[in-house]
């Protein structure tokens, strides 16, 4: 591993980094503090993700405290809770930069060979003199680190992805029985502002057409397998092509939650209980 440091540059103002707690979300992810070169960026991408879920529980709950980072770490960091994009990047960016990471916050059309809107946080940091795609808040999609460079194509946890450039686009897209599906495009030139995220994450958690809305989702990934709640089901789909799909009644619900790594404690548990019950019913 390399010991070159690269220095971190001057932060836009307004993203509050300091209030991310560098030890405290070290501890967390159980990763040891080391100078910000490739592969520990790398080692690090992929600590957060299989220790911090993804999930929507607050969104579903109407209780989202929104982005602002002193939230996001005690519910990501402190509370031990999972989160959504959002929360995800802006807490890694926020460590990444103290760390002495120069970070490019990226916003993304997610499906955008479809309808797809602008609402997914990745970001681009660089590091030993390249840029790298940061992406620990799309559920169950990178594991680790992808080299920004067009036709990039990477093992993610035993599914491929790939990174091309179109003009200023770039497109993730991982590989299906099907071929190449698009995940997301973003512009890696296009600034972003806190703002930018409070718009996004203000249609994600609120909008009845958003799919966060109106069903409990999480997703974990580890080497070869990814799991998915969505909705009713636990979805169970491994790297040599094998799908385990269980339905989860409400008396599994908190049961399964804790196997995602997802604990509530009992006023939340009771409530969420309440909700899906009325989303599944109808109500």
């Amino acid at each position: 591993m390399s010991s070159r440091i690269e220095r971190p540059v001057p932060t836009q103002s307004g993203w509050d980094i300091e209030l991310a707690d560098v030890d405290e979300y070290l501890a967390r992810l159980e990763h040891p503090r080391l100078p910000p070169t490739a592969d520990a960026l790398r080692s690090l991408h992929e600590a957060h993700v299989r220790a911090i879920p993804f999930e929507n529980v607050d969104v579903v709950l109407g209780t989202h405290r929104g982005l602002g980072l002193q939230a996001i770490t005690d519910k990501l960091v402190r509370r031990q809770r999972g989160g959504y994009c959002f929360e995800h990047a802006l807490l890694f960016a926020a460590v990444a930069e103290q760390l002495g990471y120069q970070v490019s916050r990226l916003i993304s059309r997610v499906q955008p060979h479809r309808a797809g809107p602008r609402t997914h946080m990745s970001l681009k940091v660089r590091a030993d003199g390249s840029d790298y795609l940061v992406d620990v808040g799309f559920g169950s999609g990178l594991l680790t680190t992808m080299p920004l460079r067009d036709g990039t194509v990477a093992d993610q946890a035993g599914w491929k992805h790939r990174l091309t450039r179109h003009d200023r686009t770039w497109t993730l897209a991982k590989q299906t029985p099907s071929g190449w599906e698009p995940q997301h495009a973003f512009d890696d030139h296009d600034e972003q502002r806190p703002i930018d995220y409070e718009v996004s994450h203000h249609y994600v958690s609120t909008h009845p057409g958003s799919p966060f809305t109106h069903q409990l989702i999480v997703m974990r990934l580890e080497p070869g397998v990814s799991r998915r709640l969505i909705g009713s089901t636990l979805n169970v789909e491994h790297a040599d092509g094998r799908l385990e799909q269980t339905p989860v009644p409400l008396e599994r619900l908190e049961e399964t939650l804790r196997s995602l790594d997802v604990v509530l404690d009992r006023g939340e548990m009771a409530e969420l209980r309440d909700r899906v019950g009325q989303q599944r019913s109808g109500q």
